[in-house]
């Protein structure tokens, strides 16, 4: 039996009693750092031989992983924080662990955005959780353009090094929206950061976020004039182009007919 053990996102109290059994019953444990996973282990008194199950071996240790199952060994994987599969490495192994007819179960924990959805106050009878944004600037654009007109809070992955640009990203896309970054959740300094799209993300760009962006009003725009929507979004902060690019799609219009606005 392989197990998916959903482990802490922050604050280690909140290992399950039935994930520290799971972890002292396997044969063995893959970790995505086992340097960083010791610190839960040791805590917890679990003393159980480890291996690497990350990205950048993914292949190759699912590969050990099913051999292992297969010679009748039951494994445990975990992540750094949080729960395998989200985010994390885990999807190729399932896919193959169902191929296979090799049996494997969840064991429950902490996940980072559902935490952060009932931080944030935003509705969470409705939302979508997309992950991390995509890193080339044309493959956010058309990323984020399908979920442009969705009416319910929408959750986001983003790294401290990226936090800026991607609530950028995200105005460029949506206009401006309320906006909630959350960091170091289930911990001492656990912060939620509300703020608008048009001002960006201005506090401090450390640690690891989830993003929440509310989702599209039911507000009737079609009958707007295109001039008026215009203005409206170049005075929220947009940038001209981007302005033009956004009401001419709203308008279904060539972007030439839009720009001529702003010349007449």
């Amino acid at each position: 039996m392989l197990y998916f053990v959903g482990t802490p996102i922050g604050n280690l109290d909140d290992m399950t009693y039935r994930a520290v059994e799971t972890l002292k019953s396997v044969d063995e444990i893959a970790c995505e750092d086992t340097r960083h996973s010791l610190t839960l282990l040791n805590r917890y008194g679990i003393k159980k031989p480890l291996f690497s199950f990350h990205k950048f071996n993914e292949k190759e240790s699912g590969e050990k992983i099913v051999e292992k199952l297969k010679n009748g060994e039951n494994i445990a994987v975990i992540t750094d924080a949080g729960m395998p599969v989200i985010s994390d490495p885990g999807n190729s192994l399932v896919k193959t662990l169902i191929e296979e007819g090799l049996e494997y179960t969840v064991i429950p924990g902490a996940t980072a955005f559902v935490t952060a959805l009932v931080l944030s106050g935003f509705p969470a009878d409705k939302f979508l959780f997309l992950g991390f944004l995509p890193e080339k600037k044309e493959k956010r654009t058309e990323f984020l353009n399908k979920y442009e007109n969705f009416d319910g809070t929408l959750i986001f992955y983003s790294a401290p090094h990226d936090i800026v640009k991607d609530a950028e990203s995200l105005f460029l896309a949506f206009g401006d929206r309320k906006a909630c970054a959350l960091k170091e959740l289930t911990k001492i300094h656990e912060r939620a950061i509300r703020f608008n799209l048009k001002d960006g993300f201005t506090a401090e760009e450390k640690g690891e976020f989830v993003l929440l962006v509310e989702g599209r009003k039911k507000d009737d725009l079609s009958t707007v004039p295109a001039e008026e929507l215009l203005l409206k979004y170049i005075e929220e902060g947009m940038d001209k182009k981007d302005a033009i690019k956004r009401v001419a799609k709203e308008k279904g219009v060539p972007k030439q007919e839009i720009y001529k606005l702003t010349v007449n």
